[in-house]
C-alpha cells in the first residue's frame, strides 16, 4: 500500500497550536489507523528544532526539500507568516505546491500567505478575526468569510484562528476517511469544547 504524506510547515514562530492542533488530530488518526494509508509529517527548512512564537521548541520530521509528494499541506500561521509574505522565493514554492499537491490549507494567518502566493484569488476564505481585514487588502478579489471556523473550497481550505486548525483537521479526516472515522478521534482526543467562558 502507498502511504499518503500530510505535510505540517513548521517555521520560526509559527503559532503552537496551529501546528500541534492538526498534528494531534491527523496523528491519532493515522497512528490509530495505518490501513486508510496516510501519514502526517513536520516539515521545515532544516532539521534544526523550531522555536515558535511562545517559546515551544519543535524538531522537524524532514526538511521540505527531502519531503515525499504531498496529499496535503498544512500551511500554520502566527507572528512568523509576516516575513514570509514578501519572501519571494516562500511565495514561488508554494506556487509549485499549488502545481503539485492535491489539497492546500491553511490555519489562522498561514491563509495571509497563502494570499500573498495567490492562490486564494476568487475563492471564499478566512483567517484569524484580526487578520481579515489584511487577508481582504492583500487580494481584494479573495470572497473574506468572517464568521467561519473553516471553509472548504474543494483543492484549497482555509480555517480561522489557533484552536480553529482543530476544527479544519477533523473535517480533513471526515473528508478523507469518513465521517465515523473523524467522530472516533473526536472523541479519541476528548474534543468536546465547552468553554467555561
Amino acid at each position: 500500500m502507498t502511504v499518503k504524506t500530510i505535510g505540517i510547515l513548521l517555521f520560526d514562530n509559527v503559532e503552537e497550536l496551529d501546528a500541534v492542533g492538526p498534528w494531534e488530530v491527523l496523528s491519532y488518526w493515522t497512528l490509530t489507523h495505518p490501513e486508510d494509508g496516510y501519514e502526517v509529517r513536520m516539515l521545515a527548512a532544516e532539521l534544526a528544532p523550531v522555536t515558535a512564537a511562545k517559546g515551544l521548541r519543535l524538531l522537524p520530521d524532514t526538511t521540505v526539500a527531502d519531503a515525499p509528494p504531498l496529499e496535503v499541506l498544512i500551511y500554520p500561521g502566527g507572528q512568523g507568516t509576516r516575513p514570509r509574505l514578501a519572501d519571494p522565493a516562500e511565495l514561488e514554492w508554494l506556487r509549485g505546491q499549488r502545481e503539485t499537491v492535491p489539497l492546500l490549507a491553511s490555519v489562522c494567518t498561514g491563509a495571509l500567505v497563502y494570499a500573498a502566493a495567490g492562490i486564494l484569488a476568487g475563492r471564499p476564505a478566512t483567517t484569524h478575526w484580526e487578520s481579515l481585514d489584511y487577508l481582504g487588502e492583500l487580494d481584494p478579489s479573495i470572497r473574506v468569510d468572517r464568521e467561519a471556523r473553516f471553509i472548504d473550497d474543494g483543492d484549497v481550505i482555509t480555517s480561522a484562528g489557533v484552536s480553529a486548525g482543530i476544527d479544519m483537521a477533523l473535517h480533513l479526516v471526515d473528508r478523507l476517511a469518513g465521517r465515523e472515522r473523524a467522530i472516533e478521534v473526536r472523541r479519541g482526543i476528548q474534543y468536546d469544547p465547552q468553554p467555561p467562558v
